[in-house]
């Protein structure tokens, strides 16, 4: 029997795999003890309604991750297609990091967390079990707020490599 598959799959080859599936892009944020950071992840998905919960991935090595850690909160906002620059100052498109990624967009603070003001959507989340795998952790977070604005734009998807909108 043949196979046309390699047991050891290549970095390369599963990013190229990977990038056939859309996702939606959402801002990560973090803060603790005055800091604030964040990061653009389309690894994001519900867990459950009742009690609303859901999964995020973030790589351990992002500036965001230990105050995840430190703090026990993140928040999640969901962009739509007029959002896409916010998008790429979140995944260092520039070179800015940090603190640097809030400038240029309005945001609203809820006990602690930063979400982006006119984002279609955006919650609050209290870190309820982490599970590292490799080079990133699986986080998932029990949804303690969410802010919900009267956005019609079309959503903002992530796929073959860049921000894109459905037809």
């Amino acid at each position: 029997m043949s196979s046309t598959h390699s047991l050891a799959v290549s970095s390369t080859d599963y990013k190229k795999a990977m990038r056939h599936l859309a996702g939606t892009p959402c801002i990560i944020t973090a803060s603790h003890q005055g800091q604030r950071s964040g990061l653009t992840a389309s690894s994001v998905t519900s867990v459950a309604i009742d009690p609303a919960e859901l999964l995020v991935c973030i790589k351990q090595t992002a500036s965001a991750w230990p105050l995840i850690e430190q703090s026990g909160y993140f928040g999640v906002s969901i962009l739509n297609y007029s959002q896409r620059h916010v998008a790429e100052r979140f995944a260092g498109v520039g070179g800015l990091r940090a603190e640097q990624r809030y400038d240029g967009s309005e945001w609203i603070e809820h006990n602690g967390v930063w979400l982006l003001a006119q984002a279609p959507a955006a919650l609050v989340c209290k870190v309820s079990e982490i599970i590292v795998r490799h080079s990133h952790a699986m986080v998932l977070g029990a949804v303690e707020y969410v802010h919900l604005t009267d956005s019609t734009d079309p959503a903002l998807l992530y796929w073959q490599g860049q921000f894109v909108s459905l037809p």
